[in-house]
């Protein structure tokens, strides 16, 4: 049996045409007719049903897709391992890594890490803190870094670190050490805030900023790096946590201004596993080692 017989079927299985199924495989219709039949010959079934404007699964088709499928992301599988081990890979790490915590310095200490360990492959897959209990408990990834607790008993959680949350304002454009003090109470009341871009906070920050401050103008931006491109052109203020503004701290492109009268909360950054094995282990010792803030 061949493999590209089963790439085919999956094809036109997909896309209910022997048309798009070629022009999808870059192989000419007759080619695809020819490995139909040849797949359906070594089976000894009919896999689809054939009409002038379309082309079915028959029910043998039906329980035969799954099993090709399977065939095939094993054969992706062994491909990509085998390609691992000839570029000088011998383990491999899978991430799933939260956009805020991608904002801070992970990628500084992830570049640490593959130069210290080059042995090592890692494969990062970005998403919500939400979504990323769900990953690694269906071992999708070997390590979860959320910004929510898990409430999994079979997950193990490490918490990474703490971090405070700061009220972000654009720079003014004024020397430091001799220019005004800013009044937060103005630049809150006189600009957008830029809210929910934290899975964790918001809701009780935002109800004591409406109760304090009812001139309060809102606008809800869901992505902490949108909220702060919006910050830098002068757009609108906003609190976030202060590990995912540290660069822009320092270069002074965003200013940490004091607020009175709000109780400003702490988040946690936590890493997620299912198994405690050596390689997840020493990689969230490893990262648990830096500053975040």
């Amino acid at each position: 049996m061949e493999l590209s017989w089963m790439k085919t079927f999956v094809k036109v299985a997909e896309l209910g045409n022997f048309r798009k199924a070629s022009e999808s495989l870059y192989v000419s219709q007759p080619t695809v007719t020819v490995h139909i039949k040849a797949l359906e010959k070594e089976l000894g079934v009919t896999l689809f049903k054939r009409g002038k404007r379309f082309v079915r699964l028959t029910e043998e088709g039906r329980i035969y897709l799954p099993h090709a499928k399977q065939l095939l992301d094993m054969h992706q599988l062994g491909l990509e391992n085998i390609q691992s081990f000839a570029q000088g890979y011998r383990k491999k790490l899978r991430l799933a890594i939260s956009p805020l915590i991608a904002d801070t310095i992970m990628p500084f200490v992830l570049n640490n890490y593959l130069e210290q360990n080059p042995e090592v492959e890692i494969s990062i897959e970005i998403m919500e803190s939400a979504q990323i209990e769900r990953a690694v408990s269906d071992e999708v990834v070997d390590i979860g870094f959320t910004l929510l607790e898990s409430r999994q008993d079979q997950l193990q959680k490490t918490k990474l670190y703490e971090d405070q949350v700061v009220f972000c304002v654009p720079h003014d454009g004024l020397d430091a050490e001799t220019a005004p003090a800013l009044d937060p109470i103005n630049l809150l009341e006189e600009n957008y805030l830029l809210t929910h871009n934290h899975p964790v906070y918001w809701g009780a920050l935002l109800n004591e900023i409406k109760t304090k401050f009812p001139k309060t103008k809102t606008m809800r931006v869901s992505q902490n790096h949108i909220t702060k491109r919006f910050i830098l052109s002068g757009f609108g203020v906003s609190f976030l946590p202060k590990s995912t503004i540290r660069r822009e701290l320092l270069e002074g492109r965003i200013l940490q201004v004091d607020m009175p009268n709000i109780t400003l909360p702490k988040v946690n950054t936590y890493a997620l596993t299912k198994y405690q094995h050596s390689l997840e282990t020493e990689f969230i010792d490893f990262v648990s080692g830096y500053q975040f803030q």
